[in-house]
C-alpha cells in the first residue's frame, strides 16, 4: 500500500482512496486524479482499513474482483457502519449485474473498465459535488438548530434550543424515544422531525392517538386483524406495526392505554413481531418508536395504572417539552413566525400586531400552549379588519382594555422611555429607537429574529433603522 502524497492538506481537499490488487490500474487512477484531489492507494480490503481509519477518504474506488475478500463484500461492511464515505465500484467488461447489486448495497456508482480518463474525473466529480451539498445542508441544519429553529418549530430560549440540540443527536441514533409534555406544546411536530432526521426519514411515520380510540380499537389499530376475526372484519386489515415497518410509528398519549394493551406492546417491544387479530403467523416488524404523554408516568406507575417495565422499555431517551409560560421568551418568535405564516394563509400578508398586544400576548397564561396561540393569532387574523391587529381583535381576558405592559411585567424590554413626554414626533421617535434598540439587544442583533418578534417584515425593520439612524451590533 501507498501511503499519502507527502503534503500539507488544504481543508476544503479532498481525498479519493482507490482499492485496486492490480497496480497499473491503481496508477493510472492516481495519474488522472492527483493535482485535483489527495489519491490515496490499497491493494486490498485488508490494506484499505488502515487508510480509512487514519485518512478519513471522502470516497472508495473500489475494484469488485479483488482475491480474498472481494470489493462487494468490503462494500456491505463499509455501509453497515454508521457513517462511511462514498463508493464507486469499478467492475470488469459485461459486469453489469454485480454493479446493479452493488448499488442495491449502497455504492453510488459504478465503472465499467475499460474507461476513459474523462468518464472517471467526471464521474469522480459528480461525487464530491454531491458530498459537498450533503456537507452544507449538514451544516445549514446544525446553524438552524443553534439559532433555535428545528423543522416547523422554533424557539431561541435557552431551554428550546437545548432540547433542539438533544432531539438533533437522538434522531440520529435508531433509540426508542420518550416526548414529555403538556397538550399543545407540539410534541408530533418534535416526534415527526427527529423522523425526518433519521436514517429512517425516506419511509412511513405512522401516528396513533392512544387517547382518541375506544379500547377495544386500539388493539386492532395497532395490529391490525384478519377476515372474519370478528363480527364486521369483512376484509384483512393491516396494523399500525406493520404501516410502519422500516420506518417510525409514534404513539401519542401513550399514558392512557389500558394494561391489558400495554402487556401486548411491550410484548412486540421485546420479539419485534405481531400477530393480527384472528390470526396465527407472526409477522416481523422493524419500526422505531417515538412516543408522547402528557402525563407523568412517574405518577402513574405509582397508581399501577402504568407498566414499569413497558415505561422503561419507552424512556431509552426522554425529551421534556416545556409549557409555553416557562419560556415566555419564546412568544415574541412564535407570534411574528404564525402571524407571518397566517397572514399568507388567509390573503392578508404583511400584517402587525399593535404596541399593546405583544407584551400582552407575552403575559398570558396560555393554558393550551403553543397551539393556543396559534389560535388565537388566527382567529384574530380573520376578524381584525386593519393591517394593524388591535387588542379588540384578541380576547378579552388576554388583552384586556386598559392593559399596562410596563406593570405586567417581564415581556417589555427595560428602559424604554416615557411616550407621554415631549411633543408627538419627538416621542413617537425616541420611542421608537429605544425599543427597536433593546428589541436588537434581547436576540443579540439578529435582524431576522428581531423583525419577527416586533411583527415586522424583514425589509421594513431594515428601512426602519436606516431611518432612525440605528447601527446594529451584534453580540
Amino acid at each position: 500500500m501507498n501511503g499519502l502524497q507527502s503534503k500539507i492538506r488544504n481543508p476544503k481537499t479532498k481525498i479519493v482512496l482507490v482499492v485496486d490488487d492490480d497496480s497499473t490500474a491503481r496508477y493510472g487512477i492516481r495519474r488522472a486524479l492527483e493535482g485535483r484531489y489527495i489519491v490515496a492507494e490499497a491493494d486490498s480490503a485488508a490494506a484499505a482499513r488502515p487508510v480509512l481509519a487514519s485518512q478519513k477518504p471522502d470516497l472508495l474506488l473500489l475494484d469488485i474482483e479483488m482475491p480474498g475478500e472481494t470489493g462487494l463484500d468490503f462494500l456491505r461492511e463499509l455501509k453497515s457502519k454508521e457513517s462511511s464515505p462514498l463508493v464507486i465500484m469499478i467492475t470488469a467488461y459485461g459486469s453489469e449485474k454485480v454493479a446493479v447489486e452493488a448499488m442495491k448495497s449502497g455504492a453510488y456508482d459504478y465503472l465499467p473498465k475499460p474507461f476513459e480518463v474523462d468518464e472517471l474525473r467526471l464521474v469522480v466529480e459528480k461525487a464530491l459535488e454531491r458530498l459537498d451539498l450533503a456537507e452544507e445542508n449538514e451544516r445549514l441544519r446544525r446553524q438552524l438548530v443553534s439559532e433555535g429553529q428545528f423543522g416547523t418549530m422554533i424557539g431561541a430560549s435557552d431551554v428550546m434550543r437545548r432540547l433542539f440540540e438533544l432531539a438533533d443527536r437522538v434522531a440520529a441514533a435508531d433509540v426508542t424515544v420518550l416526548i414529555q409534555g403538556e397538550s399543545g406544546t407540539g410534541k408530533e411536530l418534535l416526534a415527526q422531525e427527529i423522523h425526518r432526521r433519521s436514517n429512517r426519514g425516506g419511509k412511513p411515520f405512522v401516528a396513533l392517538n392512544c387517547a382518541a380510540l375506544p379500547e377495544h380499537l386500539i388493539e386492532s389499530e395497532l395490529f391490525g386483524y384478519e377476515k372474519g376475526a370478528f363480527t364486521g372484519a369483512t376484509s384483512l386489515k393491516r396494523g399500525k406495526f406493520e404501516l410502519a415497518h422500516g420506518g417510525t410509528l409514534f404513539l401519542d398519549e401513550v399514558g392512557d392505554m389500558s394494561l391489558a394493551t400495554q402487556a401486548k406492546l411491550l410484548r412486540v417491544l421485546e420479539t419485534r413481531r405481531v400477530e393480527r387479530l384472528g390470526g396465527t403467523a407472526s409477522l416481523d416488524v422493524d419500526v422505531r418508536i417515538v412516543s408522547a404523554t402528557n402525563k407523568d408516568l412517574a405518577a402513574e406507575i405509582a397508581k399501577h395504572t402504568f407498566r414499569d417495565d413497558l415505561y422503561y422499555r419507552l424512556r431509552v431517551v426522554l425529551l421534556a417539552l416545556p409549557p409555553l409560560r416557562e419560556h415566555r421568551e419564546d412568544i415574541p418568535l412564535l407570534a411574528g413566525e404564525f402571524l407571518r405564516m397566517l397572514g399568507e394563509k388567509h390573503g392578508r400578508p404583511g400584517l402587525t400586531l399593535a404596541r399593546a398586544v405583544l407584551p400582552a400576548l407575552t403575559a398570558a397564561p396560555w393554558k393550551g400552549n403553543v397551539r393556543e396561540l396559534k389560535n388565537v393569532l388566527e382567529s384574530a387574523v380573520v376578524t381584525g379588519r386593519s393591517a394593524e391587529l388591535q387588542p379588540e381583535d384578541f380576547p378579552s381576558e388576554l388583552v384586556a382594555p386598559g392593559f399596562d405592559a410596563n406593570r405586567q411585567g417581564s415581556s417589555s424590554p427595560p428602559g424604554l422611555p416615557d411616550p407621554l413626554a415631549g411633543d408627538y414626533r419627538e416621542a413617537k421617535r425616541r420611542f421608537e429607537t429605544d425599543y427597536i434598540k433593546a428589541r436588537l439587544r434581547q436576540h443579540g442583533g439578529n435582524i431576522t429574529r428581531t423583525a419577527a418578534a416586533i411583527g415586522l417584515h424583514r425589509q421594513s425593520l431594515q428601512e426602519k433603522l436606516r431611518e432612525l439612524g440605528i447601527q446594529v451590533e451584534k453580540e
